[in-house]
């Protein structure tokens, strides 16, 4: 059995390092990609006076420094543990995840501004040029985002990453409509408007990224595992008597750690028992950093980290 669980471990292991190195290529060519379209799309936006061709711009700029953070990150959660960080620097993809998202929300602060600035003096723009550039960005974002497609659910900052190209995509057609539409009625105001709808997008596509990535910072349960469920599956394991002092936190962006007191009167179960246990919390909710601890006293001597409000 233990053969078998071993087996299973480093085959695990084997597709996570595989996964590790593909997303460090697609962090790779989406930068690169993402660079050079930001350049030809700021440029061309300055010289025609285009707002929506600098709202993408500067959208997409934030984007590049959101992927070069979380490339960052994920090589830094990649530092072998030391004696004074004992988890490593895993949690660095947290704050790398939540940086983004506040890089994002002040860039949407600096185009909504000036948007509203450009609504009382509309700069006239070539529509049918501002069309061509943001159709040349649909193709970037949307290969882009096809590059973080496999690992979207397994990591939050290739997820934020994934769904940033999707709505860049999105925001790109937006772009591509109003330049049409302006080559065809002379309406120029579309312009500022066009980059207050992309202001939007990005804040609606951005939210849930900062929500989740502000509770891993402070380390909540991780969306997905349900706290009440993994204290049940631990109290129906056999000898436990009670559960409590349990903690499920987030580690990093991909991997997941709990603490947990487990009262169990009859003895120490050994080490077979603590292996299952470990076994079934990494099966069934992804847990792969479980750490219990075994009371084998007097239940009536109770632990003073038993109440639910002690931690």
């Amino acid at each position: 059995m233990s053969g078998v669980h071993g087996h299973a471990h480093a085959h695990a292991h084997g597709e996570a390092h595989a996964a590790s190195r593909r997303v460090g290529r697609a962090f790779a060519v989406g930068i690169a990609l993402n660079l050079a379209y930001v350049a030809v799309e700021a440029g061309i936006g300055l010289w025609k006076g285009s707002l929506a061709l600098l709202a993408d711009a500067g959208h997409n700029l934030s984007d590049v420094l959101g992927l070069a953070l979380a490339w960052g990150a994920a090589s830094l959660g990649r530092i072998a543990p030391s004696e004074r960080f004992t988890y490593g620097l895993r949690a660095s993809t947290i704050w790398a995840a939540l940086a983004n998202a506040l890089l994002l929300i002040l860039a949407c602060g600096a185009i909504a501004l000036e948007a509203v600035h450009r609504f009382a003096a509309p700069t006239p723009v070539e529509g049918g040029l501002v069309a061509a550039v943001a159709a040349l960005g649909i193709a970037v974002n949307a290969a882009t985002a096809w590059l973080f497609m496999r690992d979207r659910d397994r990591d939050l900052n290739v997820k934020g990453a994934y769904l940033h190209m999707v709505a860049d995509a999105a925001v790109s057609l937006g772009v591509v409509i109003s330049g049409l539409v302006i080559l065809r009625t002379g309406w120029h105001w579309l312009d500022p408007a066009a980059s207050l709808v992309i202001v939007a997008v990005i804040l609606a596509g951005t939210w849930g990224l900062l929500h989740e990535a502000m509770r891993r910072a402070l380390h909540a349960v991780p969306e997905g595992i349900d706290a009440g469920e993994v204290k049940r599956v631990l109290a129906a394991l056999p000898g436990v008597h009670e559960v409590h002092d349990l903690h499920i936190w987030s580690m990093s962006t991909t991997e997941t750690a709990l603490t947990a007191h487990l009262v169990m009167p009859g003895g120490h179960p050994g080490d077979a028992f603590l292996a299952d246990a470990a076994h079934a919390l990494e099966h069934r909710f992804g847990i792969a950093h479980a750490t219990l601890q075994i009371e084998v006293g007097d239940h009536d001597a109770t632990c003073r980290l038993a109440p639910e409000h002690v931690v």
